[in-house]
């Protein structure tokens, strides 16, 4: 199986993305899937090598001009249910 790359971001990439990485990181390991989750900033998020970006819905229009991967929009970072099917759904759509 394929090792992800997954990017969680956030305005300065310090508190609301370290909580989102731990919950995809969690969601990831739960279903089997490989991926290497990293925190991220917004100013920097579309220049940093990845196969997903997750990011919450203000920043995901800024960053869906800029990316060139898929940016999936968290509505809640403390959400487990929203943050695994999301996850998963991006993991099946790949394979």
């Amino acid at each position: 199986m394929k090792e992800f790359k997954v990017q969680a971001v956030c305005g300065f990439g310090v508190g609301s993305s370290t909580l989102l990485k731990m919950k995809l990181d969690q969601a990831f390991k739960k279903n089997g899937v490989v991926a290497s989750v990293f925190a991220g900033d917004v100013a920097t998020a579309s220049s940093v090598e990845c196969d997903v970006i997750f990011t919450s819905l203000e920043l995901a229009e800024t960053l869906k001009n800029r990316a060139k991967v898929p940016v999936i929009v968290i509505h809640s970072f403390v959400d487990k249910v929203e943050i695994e099917t999301k996850a998963m759904a991006f993991v099946e759509s790949r394979q």
